[in-house]
Formats: structure tokens, C-alpha cells, sequence
């Protein structure tokens, strides 16, 4: 909608204050220089000038206050627009795809995850009697009762929407491996909760409030998972001590992921067993040194400082020593072999290295200019070595995180279609 009058004058004298404000702060700067003025009186001009510029015109937000812009546009939302948009028409069947997730990425244990180009898909539909049909990864092992997560997600679901949940039918094709430290859990909590709001016609808050991450932490008990599963990409997570919260941290172009996967399986509450209820002052030092590292490395896109980025003290030695003998062994072959980083994937027993270069389709690039083949064979010979059996995946990163991909009835019409008509 065009601007009033009223709004463009008020837009105008907001800018001539605020550029006379800074003029003012820009003279300050430079009488600082010279040594004419006090510290402290740039900074007090700086914050006058924006108070001033914010109580002349309200509506002015920095970039980076997302949830306040998103808060007043649903503020300007009738009562009953919002029911429209929160109460929205029951489904006989949904299919969701989710990404596999690898947690921690080194030192960010329990609070950074990677959403991966590798994809669950899972089918709900009404149906006369309970059923789970599961094919593909550890579909010998998941349980086909309503211990199941996906059912677990699935009830969350249809309690938040404050509706009594039907028989269902679930068929379950997994590509996650099973038990590996991928986020195979998380992937199907996740997707039992997209699944689940969809066929009871309910639709969750995200800006200000984060509800489906609340659902799916609550759950999991950490985000590092379930925050990339959602939303894709490299994410944060943390609870303020009042919700669960997450951020996205920029992924660099061109990265791929070479994940050794052994034929085992590894217990997440085995690998949580091996830790440690205390830590040393050095090793939270050095662990907050490293996520600080990391994050900068991934922000400024400088895959040279991953390495560092990547190390670990707090859960990487003691998994390695007690549960995961061929950990380091594949993380100095990886390294050694070209790699800008290698750490244990979640839990493990997955190993997850970071390589560079790729662009475009990877199988019409010249293979010297990437080393993830290269990384790959030294992950394998390594692995041999050690008497541990296994294969290599590569992939990438996947930027976005759980979606629909068909229902019935359908959410396109003749007029306003999605994405795959779904």
C-alpha cells in the first residue's frame, strides 16, 4: 500500500533530523581526534541522536528487529483475520519431507546443528485402524507402536491444536540412517509435528514466540536438532529462561560434507553416559574460545579458521577414549588429506568433515578442484584401519528444513499454486 502524505513528510523530517544529528556526532568524532573532546561525549550523541530519530517516528526499526516488525504487522491483523489464519481447513493426508541434522559441529554441544541434503519423507493418513509402515534406514529396528516419535510429534500436534487425534495410518520411508548421530529422532518428532498441524488444520505463531521449536524442543530436550530441521540451514539454539530461541548462522558457499556413517549403531544415552557432570575451568575456556571461533569462521565465510572452529574438549575426548575409537583417527585423516574440519556428528558414531570448493553440479566440476573424494578415501583406508566398517555419504548443506510436499485436499487451487502443487 502507497504511503500517505502524512507518512512520507514524516519520513522526510525523521531523515533531516537524524541527518542533522549525525552531522553533529560527526563533528564530535572529529574534535575527538584532535584530543578536544571527552570520551564519553560521541557515544552520548550518538544515542541521543537515536533516540531522537526513534521518537520523531515510531515506525523506524534497525535491520535487525525482526520480531518487532513482524509483531506490529500481525498487530495490524483483525481478531478474526488471525482466526482465519490460525484455524485452517482439516486433511484427510499429508507426506512431509525432513532433513537429517548434524548437532554440536564440534564445541557448540547441545546448541549448534546443520540441517543436510538428505531427506526422510513420511506419510500420515485417517484411517480405520493404527499402523506404521516403515522401509528404508533401521526400518527393522524403529518401533512400530505409539512409541514411535513421529506419533509422539503427532499427538503434540493435535494438542496444541486442542483437538482429539484420530486413527492414523504412517508409512515411514527412511533415508536417515538410524541411531547414527544424523538427527534421526529429531527429524521424526519434527515431522510428526508439521504433520500433525497440517491434517488438524492448525497453523503455530513462529515471530516472537517460536511455538513449532517449542513443541520439538520440548520434546528432544535441546535445539541443536530440531532448530535445523525446522528451518534449514547452520542454526543456534538456546533457552533465554523463558523459551527456546534460535538464530541462523550464514553458511559458506560452495562447502561439502563427507560423512563416514559405521555400521553400527550408536545410543545417545551411552554417549551421553562417558560425559562428565563437571568441567574444568581450561576446557570451558577453550570451549568457548572455539564456538566464538567457529561461528566467526562460518559468519565471515574463512573455511581456512574451521579447524580451529571445529575443535572440542568437552564431549569429543571422552566419546573418542571410551565409545568411539576410530573418532580421531578419521578426524587427523581427514585433516590431513585436505579437509577445513572434521568433529563427531551428534552423538555418533557418524564422523562429519567439511570441505570446500565445490560449485555448481559437482559431477560436471573438475575433481581436482575439490578434495572431498580425496577426504572420502582417507575416511575409508582410516576406518579399515581401525577395524571399524562403514560408507561414505557426500553431501551439502540443505538451506531450508521441513516442508509439505502433497496433501489432500490440496492447499494449491487454479488460481494460487505452491510449490510442487502441493
Amino acid at each position: 500500500m502507497p504511503k500517505s502524505f502524512g507518512d512520507r513528510a514524516g519520513d522526510m523530517l525523521v531523515g533531516a533530523a537524524l541527518t542533522a544529528s549525525l552531522g553533529a556526532v560527526a563533528l564530535l568524532l572529529r574534535k575527538r581526534k584532535k584530543g578536544q573532546g571527552p570520551d564519553d561525549s560521541v557515544k552520548k550523541a550518538i544515542l541521543e541522536a537515536l533516540d531522537e530519530a526513534r521518537q520523531s517516528h515510531p515506525n523506524i526499526k534497525l535491520p535487525h528487529q525482526h520480531e518487532r516488525k513482524m509483531q506490529e504487522r500481525m498487530g495490524r491483523i483483525s481478531a478474526a483475520e488471525e482466526d482465519l489464519h490460525s484455524e485452517g481447513q482439516e486433511r484427510r493426508m499429508v507426506t512431509v519431507r525432513v532433513p537429517a541434522t548434524s548437532a554440536n559441529l564440534g564445541p557448540g554441544y547441545d546448541t549448534i546443528g546443520m540441517a543436510l541434503d538428505m531427506w526422510s519423507e513420511i506419510t500420515v493418513e485417517r484411517a480405520d485402524k493404527f499402523e506404521i509402515i516403515a522401509e528404508g534406514e533401521g526400518s527393522d529396528d524403529v518401533p512400530r507402536d505409539e512409541t514411535n516419535l513421529v506419533v509422539t510429534g503427532m499427538k503434540a500436534a493435535f494438542a496444541a491444536a486442542k483437538k482429539p487425534m484420530p486413527v492414523l495410518k504412517y508409512h515411514c520411508i527412511n533415508r536417515i540412517p538410524y541411531a547414527r548421530g544424523l538427527g534421526s529422532s529429531s527429524a521424526a518428532i519434527v515431522a510428526g509435528l508439521i504433520a500433525g498441524l497440517v491434517l488438524a488444520g492448525h497453523q503455530l505463531p513462529c515471530w516472537g514466540s517460536e511455538e513449532l521449536l517449542q513443541l520439538a524442543a520440548s520434546i528432544e530436550g535441546h535445539p541443536d536438532n530440531v532448530a535445523p530441521a525446522i528451518y534449514g540451514g547452520i542454526q543456534l539454539g538456546l533457552h533465554t529462561g523463558e523459551r527456546w530461541t534460535s538464530e541462523r548462522v550464514n553458511t559458506p558457499p560452495g562447502i561439502q560434507l563427507v560423512l563416514f556413517i559405521p555400521d553400527f549403531i550408536g545410543k545417545t544415552s551411552d554417549a551421553r553416559g562417558v560425559l562428565s557432570e563437571t568441567v574444568s575451568r581450561n576446557d570451558a575456556v577453550y570451549n568457548i574460545g572455539r564456538v566464538a571461533w567457529l561461528v566467526n569462521a562460518l559468519s565471515t565465510s574463512n573455511m581456512d579458521n574451521l579447524h580451529i572452529g571445529v575443535e572440542d574438549a568437552l564431549h569429543q575426548p571422552q566419546r573418542g577414549k571410551a565409545v568411539y575409537k576410530h573418532l580421531y583417527p578419521l578426524i587427523e585423516a581427514a585433516n590431513a588429506a585436505g579437509a577445513n574440519g572434521c568433529f563427531l556428528s551428534g552423538a555418533g558414531p557418524t564422523v562429519m568433515a567439511i570441505t570446500s570448493g565445490a560449485s555448481g553440479d559437482i559431477f560436471a566440476q573438475r575433481l581436482s578442484e575439490r578434495v572431498d573424494w580425496t577426504v572420502a578415501e582417507a575416511m575409508v583406508r582410516t576406518a579399515e584401519a581401525v577395524g571399524v566398517k562403514g560408507q561414505v555419504y557426500i553431501t551439502s548443506p540443505a538451506e531450508h528444513g521441513a516442508q509439505v510436499v502433497s496433501a489432500e485436499p490440496a492447499f494449491s487451487s487454479k488460481v494460487v499454486r505452491f510449490k510442487g502443487d502441493v
